[in-house]
Protein backbone atom coordinates (compact mmCIF):
# COMPACT_ATOMS: atom_id res chain seq x y z
CA UNK A 1 0.00 0.00 0.00
CA UNK A 2 2.88 2.47 0.79
CA UNK A 3 4.56 1.76 -2.73
CA UNK A 4 1.35 3.17 -4.15
CA UNK A 5 1.11 5.72 -2.28
CA UNK A 6 4.54 7.01 -3.13
CA UNK A 7 3.86 6.32 -6.56
CA UNK A 8 0.91 8.44 -6.91
CA UNK A 9 2.56 11.24 -4.62
CA UNK A 10 5.37 11.46 -7.20
CA UNK A 11 2.98 11.40 -10.22
CA UNK A 12 1.54 14.23 -8.58
CA UNK A 13 4.81 16.08 -8.17
CA UNK A 14 5.54 15.54 -11.40
CA UNK A 15 2.74 17.17 -12.85
CA UNK A 16 3.13 20.61 -10.79
CA UNK A 17 6.27 20.69 -12.83
CA UNK A 18 5.18 22.58 -15.87
CA UNK A 19 7.40 23.01 -19.17
CA UNK A 20 7.52 26.37 -19.49
CA UNK A 21 5.51 27.91 -22.30
CA UNK A 22 7.70 29.03 -25.88
CA UNK A 23 6.57 31.62 -27.68
CA UNK A 24 8.82 31.77 -30.39
CA UNK A 25 6.32 29.84 -33.11
CA UNK A 26 3.53 32.31 -32.05
CA UNK A 27 5.49 35.46 -32.05
CA UNK A 28 6.97 34.36 -35.96
CA UNK A 29 3.53 33.52 -37.18
CA UNK A 30 2.42 37.16 -35.47
CA UNK A 31 4.47 38.65 -37.80
CA UNK A 32 3.74 36.78 -40.69
CA UNK A 33 -0.12 37.98 -39.78
CA UNK A 34 0.86 41.52 -40.00
CA UNK A 35 3.02 40.97 -43.60
CA UNK A 36 -0.21 39.47 -45.07
CA UNK A 37 -2.26 42.33 -43.34
CA UNK A 38 0.11 45.17 -45.19
CA UNK A 39 -0.26 43.02 -48.20
CA UNK A 40 -4.29 42.94 -47.79
CA UNK A 41 -4.42 46.66 -47.27
CA UNK A 42 -2.27 47.67 -50.20
CA UNK A 43 -3.56 45.17 -52.64
CA UNK A 44 -5.83 46.04 -55.53
CA UNK A 45 -6.64 45.16 -58.96
CA UNK A 46 -6.90 41.34 -61.01
CA UNK A 47 -3.48 39.37 -59.99
CA UNK A 48 -3.41 36.36 -63.05
CA UNK A 49 -1.67 33.70 -62.79
CA UNK A 50 -0.22 31.37 -65.74
CA UNK A 51 1.58 28.44 -65.85
CA UNK A 52 4.09 28.64 -68.36
CA UNK A 53 3.37 31.23 -71.38
CA UNK A 54 1.25 33.92 -71.73
CA UNK A 55 -2.39 33.67 -73.21
CA UNK A 56 -5.11 36.08 -73.18
CA UNK A 57 -7.48 35.82 -70.39
CA UNK A 58 -10.34 35.19 -72.57
CA UNK A 59 -9.23 31.71 -73.18
CA UNK A 60 -9.85 30.39 -69.91
CA UNK A 61 -6.38 29.66 -69.98
CA UNK A 62 -5.11 32.02 -67.24
CA UNK A 63 -6.02 32.07 -63.36
CA UNK A 64 -7.59 35.41 -62.36
CA UNK A 65 -8.22 36.52 -58.41
CA UNK A 66 -9.39 39.70 -57.56
CA UNK A 67 -6.04 40.50 -55.56
CA UNK A 68 -7.55 42.84 -52.14
CA UNK A 69 -10.29 39.73 -51.61
CA UNK A 70 -8.08 37.08 -52.02
CA UNK A 71 -5.25 38.54 -50.03
CA UNK A 72 -7.30 39.18 -47.17
CA UNK A 73 -8.82 35.47 -47.08
CA UNK A 74 -5.63 34.75 -47.32
CA UNK A 75 -4.07 36.79 -44.23
CA UNK A 76 -7.75 35.32 -42.67
CA UNK A 77 -6.25 31.89 -42.79
CA UNK A 78 -2.66 32.73 -41.39
CA UNK A 79 -4.18 34.46 -38.52
CA UNK A 80 -6.42 31.54 -37.78
CA UNK A 81 -3.32 29.37 -37.87
CA UNK A 82 -1.50 32.07 -35.91
CA UNK A 83 -4.08 32.20 -33.12
CA UNK A 84 -4.04 28.32 -32.97
CA UNK A 85 -0.13 28.49 -32.83
CA UNK A 86 -1.34 30.76 -29.46
CA UNK A 87 -3.67 27.87 -28.12
CA UNK A 88 -1.23 25.16 -28.56
CA UNK A 89 1.59 27.10 -27.04
CA UNK A 90 -0.78 27.75 -23.85
CA UNK A 91 -1.34 24.23 -23.43
CA UNK A 92 2.32 23.64 -23.66
CA UNK A 93 1.75 21.43 -26.37
CA UNK A 94 4.29 21.34 -29.86
CA UNK A 95 4.31 23.10 -32.51
CA UNK A 96 3.19 21.46 -35.86
CA UNK A 97 4.89 21.32 -38.80
CA UNK A 98 1.87 21.52 -40.93
CA UNK A 99 1.20 24.67 -39.68
CA UNK A 100 4.07 26.18 -40.70
CA UNK A 101 3.72 24.99 -43.82
CA UNK A 102 0.23 26.47 -44.39
CA UNK A 103 1.15 30.02 -43.21
CA UNK A 104 4.46 29.53 -45.20
CA UNK A 105 2.33 28.71 -48.79
CA UNK A 106 -0.65 31.12 -47.50
CA UNK A 107 1.67 34.05 -47.20
CA UNK A 108 3.90 33.12 -50.61
CA UNK A 109 0.66 33.10 -52.31
CA UNK A 110 -0.67 36.54 -50.49
CA UNK A 111 2.75 38.34 -51.81
CA UNK A 112 2.46 36.77 -55.57
CA UNK A 113 -1.26 38.22 -55.49
CA UNK A 114 -0.13 41.67 -53.87
CA UNK A 115 2.31 41.70 -56.42
CA UNK A 116 0.70 40.65 -59.61
CA UNK A 117 -2.68 42.56 -58.57
CA UNK A 118 -0.63 45.92 -58.34
CA UNK A 119 1.51 45.68 -61.38
CA UNK A 120 -1.50 44.37 -63.98
CA UNK A 121 1.44 41.82 -65.06
CA UNK A 122 1.05 38.17 -65.80
CA UNK A 123 2.28 35.66 -62.66
CA UNK A 124 4.19 33.14 -64.43
CA UNK A 125 4.53 29.98 -62.19
CA UNK A 126 7.04 27.78 -64.00
CA UNK A 127 9.22 30.41 -64.28
CA UNK A 128 9.41 30.66 -60.18
CA UNK A 129 9.21 27.02 -59.93
CA UNK A 130 12.47 26.71 -62.54
CA UNK A 131 14.17 29.32 -61.15
CA UNK A 132 13.49 28.10 -57.82
CA UNK A 133 15.07 24.14 -58.60
CA UNK A 134 18.45 26.41 -60.19
CA UNK A 135 18.70 28.23 -57.04
CA UNK A 136 18.88 25.31 -55.05
CA UNK A 137 20.65 23.00 -57.21
CA UNK A 138 23.78 23.97 -55.49
CA UNK A 139 22.33 24.30 -52.27
CA UNK A 140 21.46 20.81 -52.20
CA UNK A 141 24.35 19.73 -53.01
CA UNK A 142 26.17 21.46 -50.56
CA UNK A 143 23.80 20.95 -47.54
CA UNK A 144 24.41 16.64 -48.86
CA UNK A 145 27.95 17.74 -48.23
CA UNK A 146 27.32 18.93 -44.93
CA UNK A 147 25.03 15.91 -44.34
CA UNK A 148 28.19 13.65 -44.74
CA UNK A 149 30.76 15.55 -43.27
CA UNK A 150 28.33 16.28 -39.78
CA UNK A 151 27.58 12.83 -39.96
CA UNK A 152 30.68 11.26 -38.72
CA UNK A 153 31.84 14.21 -37.05
CA UNK A 154 33.25 16.89 -38.96
CA UNK A 155 32.03 20.28 -39.53
CA UNK A 156 32.53 21.01 -43.07
CA UNK A 157 32.58 25.20 -42.98
CA UNK A 158 34.64 24.55 -46.58
CA UNK A 159 31.16 24.26 -48.27
CA UNK A 160 31.58 27.69 -49.82
CA UNK A 161 35.10 27.14 -51.17
CA UNK A 162 34.01 23.74 -52.36
CA UNK A 163 31.40 25.11 -54.76
CA UNK A 164 33.94 27.51 -55.95
CA UNK A 165 36.51 25.35 -57.18
CA UNK A 166 34.15 22.77 -57.95
CA UNK A 167 32.21 25.79 -60.53
CA UNK A 168 35.58 27.39 -61.56
CA UNK A 169 37.09 23.58 -62.19
CA UNK A 170 34.29 22.94 -64.28
CA UNK A 171 34.00 25.19 -66.81
CA UNK A 172 37.72 25.27 -67.05
CA UNK A 173 37.99 21.38 -67.78
CA UNK A 174 35.14 21.79 -69.85
CA UNK A 175 36.50 24.70 -72.00
CA UNK A 176 40.24 23.93 -72.25
CA UNK A 177 39.06 20.27 -73.49
CA UNK A 178 35.97 21.57 -75.43
CA UNK A 179 34.20 18.72 -73.72
CA UNK A 180 31.52 19.71 -70.87
CA UNK A 181 31.63 15.78 -69.47
CA UNK A 182 35.00 15.86 -68.63
CA UNK A 183 34.32 19.17 -66.94
CA UNK A 184 31.52 17.30 -65.16
CA UNK A 185 34.29 14.87 -64.12
CA UNK A 186 36.63 17.54 -62.76
CA UNK A 187 34.15 19.42 -60.99
CA UNK A 188 33.82 16.44 -58.08
CA UNK A 189 37.54 15.96 -58.08
CA UNK A 190 38.42 19.75 -57.42
CA UNK A 191 35.44 19.85 -54.43
CA UNK A 192 37.65 16.31 -53.23
CA UNK A 193 40.75 17.84 -53.50
CA UNK A 194 39.57 20.50 -51.18
CA UNK A 195 38.09 17.93 -48.92
CA UNK A 196 41.30 16.07 -48.66
CA UNK A 197 42.80 19.08 -47.03
CA UNK A 198 40.01 19.51 -44.54
CA UNK A 199 40.33 15.88 -43.80
CA UNK A 200 44.00 16.02 -43.76
CA UNK A 201 44.34 18.70 -40.52
CA UNK A 202 40.75 18.44 -38.75
CA UNK A 203 41.39 14.40 -38.21
CA UNK A 204 45.06 13.75 -38.76
CA UNK A 205 46.06 16.70 -36.98
CA UNK A 206 43.37 17.62 -34.61
CA UNK A 207 43.22 20.98 -35.92
CA UNK A 208 40.31 23.02 -35.65
CA UNK A 209 37.80 22.26 -38.10
CA UNK A 210 35.88 25.66 -38.23
CA UNK A 211 38.94 27.25 -38.30
CA UNK A 212 40.50 24.92 -40.92
CA UNK A 213 37.33 25.48 -43.31
CA UNK A 214 37.12 29.26 -42.65
CA UNK A 215 40.68 28.69 -43.99
CA UNK A 216 40.09 26.65 -46.87
CA UNK A 217 37.18 29.44 -48.32
CA UNK A 218 39.46 32.27 -48.03
CA UNK A 219 42.23 29.78 -49.80
CA UNK A 220 39.66 29.16 -52.66
CA UNK A 221 38.32 32.84 -53.14
CA UNK A 222 41.68 33.87 -53.59
CA UNK A 223 43.28 31.02 -55.69
CA UNK A 224 39.98 31.49 -57.68
CA UNK A 225 40.18 35.34 -58.82
CA UNK A 226 43.93 34.97 -58.85
CA UNK A 227 43.51 32.72 -61.80
CA UNK A 228 40.62 34.30 -63.25
CA UNK A 229 42.27 37.89 -63.46
CA UNK A 230 45.54 36.21 -65.22
CA UNK A 231 45.12 32.89 -66.71
CA UNK A 232 41.71 33.08 -68.17
CA UNK A 233 41.89 36.65 -68.75
CA UNK A 234 44.74 35.79 -70.87
CA UNK A 235 43.02 32.62 -72.46
CA UNK A 236 39.38 34.11 -72.23
CA UNK A 237 38.22 30.49 -74.41
CA UNK A 238 38.66 28.64 -71.11
CA UNK A 239 36.02 30.16 -69.33
CA UNK A 240 33.36 29.66 -72.16
CA UNK A 241 29.68 28.87 -72.12
CA UNK A 242 29.98 26.92 -76.09
CA UNK A 243 30.93 23.89 -73.64
CA UNK A 244 27.68 23.83 -71.04
CA UNK A 245 25.76 20.67 -70.46
CA UNK A 246 22.75 20.22 -72.52
CA UNK A 247 19.46 19.48 -71.36
CA UNK A 248 17.44 16.08 -71.60
CA UNK A 249 14.04 15.31 -71.80
CA UNK A 250 13.01 12.43 -69.67
CA UNK A 251 10.76 10.16 -72.09
CA UNK A 252 7.12 9.95 -70.74
CA UNK A 253 7.78 12.73 -67.17
CA UNK A 254 8.85 15.30 -69.56
CA UNK A 255 5.16 15.05 -70.70
CA UNK A 256 3.79 15.44 -67.18
CA UNK A 257 1.19 18.45 -67.17
CA UNK A 258 2.41 21.39 -65.52
CA UNK A 259 5.46 19.66 -64.05
CA UNK A 260 7.05 17.78 -66.53
CA UNK A 261 8.80 20.10 -68.73
CA UNK A 262 10.11 21.96 -65.24
CA UNK A 263 11.33 18.92 -63.31
CA UNK A 264 12.34 16.93 -66.22
CA UNK A 265 13.90 19.12 -68.98
CA UNK A 266 17.46 19.26 -67.43
CA UNK A 267 20.84 18.67 -67.75
CA UNK A 268 22.53 15.64 -65.94
CA UNK A 269 23.51 17.82 -63.03
CA UNK A 270 19.77 17.69 -61.94
CA UNK A 271 19.09 14.05 -62.43
CA UNK A 272 22.25 13.30 -60.46
CA UNK A 273 20.76 15.41 -57.77
CA UNK A 274 17.67 13.40 -57.72
CA UNK A 275 19.83 9.81 -57.84
CA UNK A 276 21.96 11.21 -55.36
CA UNK A 277 19.25 12.02 -52.70
CA UNK A 278 17.37 8.81 -53.12
CA UNK A 279 20.12 6.90 -52.42
CA UNK A 280 21.95 8.88 -49.82
CA UNK A 281 18.96 8.71 -47.90
CA UNK A 282 18.75 4.86 -48.30
CA UNK A 283 22.11 4.51 -47.50
CA UNK A 284 22.30 6.46 -44.59
CA UNK A 285 19.92 4.93 -42.62
CA UNK A 286 19.44 1.34 -43.96
CA UNK A 287 23.06 0.33 -45.09
CA UNK A 288 25.95 -0.83 -43.04
CA UNK A 289 28.05 2.29 -44.72
CA UNK A 290 25.22 4.35 -42.62
CA UNK A 291 25.17 2.78 -39.50
CA UNK A 292 28.53 3.21 -39.36
CA UNK A 293 28.85 6.65 -40.08
CA UNK A 294 26.19 8.00 -37.34
CA UNK A 295 28.15 6.02 -34.90
CA UNK A 296 31.31 7.71 -35.43
CA UNK A 297 29.60 10.82 -35.18
CA UNK A 298 27.65 9.90 -32.27
CA UNK A 299 29.54 8.16 -30.36
CA UNK A 300 33.50 7.20 -32.14
CA UNK A 301 34.77 5.96 -28.85
CA UNK A 302 31.88 3.09 -28.70
CA UNK A 303 32.61 2.56 -32.31
CA UNK A 304 35.86 1.74 -31.73
CA UNK A 305 35.38 -1.00 -29.41
CA UNK A 306 33.23 -3.07 -32.32
CA UNK A 307 36.14 -2.83 -34.97
CA UNK A 308 35.65 0.33 -36.55
CA UNK A 309 38.49 2.55 -37.78
CA UNK A 310 37.23 6.05 -36.76
CA UNK A 311 39.93 8.67 -38.20
CA UNK A 312 39.86 6.61 -41.75
CA UNK A 313 35.92 6.67 -42.01
CA UNK A 314 36.15 10.22 -41.00
CA UNK A 315 38.85 11.13 -43.87
CA UNK A 316 36.93 8.87 -46.42
CA UNK A 317 33.59 10.59 -46.02
CA UNK A 318 34.67 13.62 -45.69
CA UNK A 319 36.27 13.57 -49.23
CA UNK A 320 32.92 12.17 -50.38
CA UNK A 321 30.96 15.00 -48.86
CA UNK A 322 33.44 17.25 -50.26
CA UNK A 323 32.59 16.06 -54.28
CA UNK A 324 28.96 16.58 -53.87
CA UNK A 325 29.94 20.08 -52.67
CA UNK A 326 32.40 20.66 -56.31
CA UNK A 327 29.93 18.86 -58.37
CA UNK A 328 27.09 21.38 -56.96
CA UNK A 329 29.49 24.35 -57.88
CA UNK A 330 29.21 22.64 -61.57
CA UNK A 331 25.11 23.95 -62.10
CA UNK A 332 26.58 27.25 -61.17
CA UNK A 333 28.87 27.08 -64.71
CA UNK A 334 28.71 24.29 -66.83
CA UNK A 335 25.19 23.60 -65.55
CA UNK A 336 23.84 26.83 -65.90
CA UNK A 337 24.85 27.93 -69.14
CA UNK A 338 27.85 30.52 -67.19
CA UNK A 339 30.91 31.78 -67.46
CA UNK A 340 32.93 32.02 -64.30
CA UNK A 341 32.94 35.11 -62.10
CA UNK A 342 34.75 36.17 -59.15
CA UNK A 343 32.77 34.58 -55.94
CA UNK A 344 30.32 32.98 -58.32
CA UNK A 345 28.87 31.18 -55.49
CA UNK A 346 28.57 34.51 -53.03
CA UNK A 347 27.83 33.11 -49.73
CA UNK A 348 25.65 29.83 -51.00
CA UNK A 349 28.34 27.71 -49.09
CA UNK A 350 26.89 29.05 -46.16
CA UNK A 351 23.09 28.91 -46.79
CA UNK A 352 23.80 25.02 -47.32
CA UNK A 353 25.12 24.90 -43.81
CA UNK A 354 21.81 26.29 -42.65
CA UNK A 355 19.90 24.48 -45.10
CA UNK A 356 21.47 20.91 -43.54
CA UNK A 357 20.95 22.06 -39.61
CA UNK A 358 17.26 23.01 -40.77
CA UNK A 359 16.80 19.76 -41.98
CA UNK A 360 18.44 18.27 -38.67
CA UNK A 361 21.03 16.54 -40.89
CA UNK A 362 18.71 14.25 -43.03
CA UNK A 363 19.31 15.01 -46.38
CA UNK A 364 14.94 15.23 -47.36
CA UNK A 365 14.46 17.71 -44.45
CA UNK A 366 17.91 19.84 -45.75
CA UNK A 367 16.77 19.49 -49.18
CA UNK A 368 13.51 21.05 -48.44
CA UNK A 369 15.03 24.13 -46.24
CA UNK A 370 17.45 24.33 -49.63
CA UNK A 371 14.45 24.46 -52.03
CA UNK A 372 12.92 26.95 -49.46
CA UNK A 373 16.34 29.12 -49.36
CA UNK A 374 15.96 28.81 -53.51
CA UNK A 375 12.85 30.09 -54.04
CA UNK A 376 14.00 33.47 -51.95
CA UNK A 377 16.16 33.57 -54.82
CA UNK A 378 14.06 33.09 -57.23
CA UNK A 379 11.77 35.82 -55.94
CA UNK A 380 14.87 37.98 -56.91
CA UNK A 381 14.82 37.20 -60.37
CA UNK A 382 10.85 37.41 -60.04
CA UNK A 383 10.15 40.64 -58.47
CA UNK A 384 12.15 43.07 -61.19
CA UNK A 385 9.41 41.32 -63.21
CA UNK A 386 6.09 42.48 -61.73
CA UNK A 387 7.36 45.57 -59.42
CA UNK A 388 5.36 48.66 -59.89
CA UNK A 389 8.38 50.75 -59.17
CA UNK A 390 11.91 49.99 -59.53
CA UNK A 391 13.34 47.91 -56.55
CA UNK A 392 17.07 48.80 -55.44
CA UNK A 393 19.56 45.77 -56.61
CA UNK A 394 20.91 45.49 -53.79
CA UNK A 395 18.14 45.62 -51.71
CA UNK A 396 16.73 42.42 -53.59
CA UNK A 397 20.25 40.71 -53.27
CA UNK A 398 19.41 40.60 -49.37
CA UNK A 399 16.49 38.55 -49.31
CA UNK A 400 18.15 35.37 -49.37
CA UNK A 401 20.68 35.80 -46.88
CA UNK A 402 17.57 37.47 -44.71
CA UNK A 403 15.28 34.80 -44.97
CA UNK A 404 18.40 32.28 -44.02
CA UNK A 405 19.03 34.44 -41.13
CA UNK A 406 15.10 34.63 -39.93
CA UNK A 407 15.07 30.15 -40.87
CA UNK A 408 17.74 30.07 -38.70
CA UNK A 409 17.04 32.16 -35.26
CA UNK A 410 13.64 30.69 -35.62
CA UNK A 411 13.81 26.90 -36.25
CA UNK A 412 17.46 26.06 -35.07
CA UNK A 413 16.59 25.29 -31.71
CA UNK A 414 14.30 22.39 -32.62
CA UNK A 415 17.74 20.70 -34.56
CA UNK A 416 20.47 18.72 -32.59
CA UNK A 417 24.01 18.21 -34.09
CA UNK A 418 25.95 14.63 -33.88
CA UNK A 419 27.56 14.14 -30.27
CA UNK A 420 30.97 14.32 -31.63
CA UNK A 421 30.84 17.04 -34.20
CA UNK A 422 33.89 18.99 -34.35
CA UNK A 423 35.87 16.59 -31.70
CA UNK A 424 38.90 15.14 -32.51
CA UNK A 425 39.01 11.26 -32.14
CA UNK A 426 42.75 10.18 -30.95
CA UNK A 427 43.13 6.58 -30.01
CA UNK A 428 44.32 5.82 -26.63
Amino acid sequence: MSTTVDTLEAHERAEDIRIPISWKMPIIYGLATLLSLYFALNSDGVAEFVWKQIRPSRDGGNLLLHADQTVWILTAVIALAAAYSVFRAIRRQKQPLWLGLIILLALVLAFLTFQGGGSGRYITIAFLFAATITAAQPLIFGAMAGVVCERVGVVNIAIEGQLLVGAFTGVVVASATANPWLGLLAAPLAGALIGSLLAFFSVKYAVDQIIVGVVLNVLCLGLTSFLLGTIIRDTPTWNSIQYSLPQWEVPGLSKIPFIGPVFFNQTIITYILYVALIVLTIMLFRSRWGLRMRAVGEHPKAADTVGINVNRTRVLNTILGSAFAGLGGASFTIGANAVFTENISAGNGYIALAAMILGKWHPIGAMGAALMFGFASAIVDFLPLVATTPIDPNLLAMIPYVVTILAVAGFVGKSRAPAAENVPYIKS
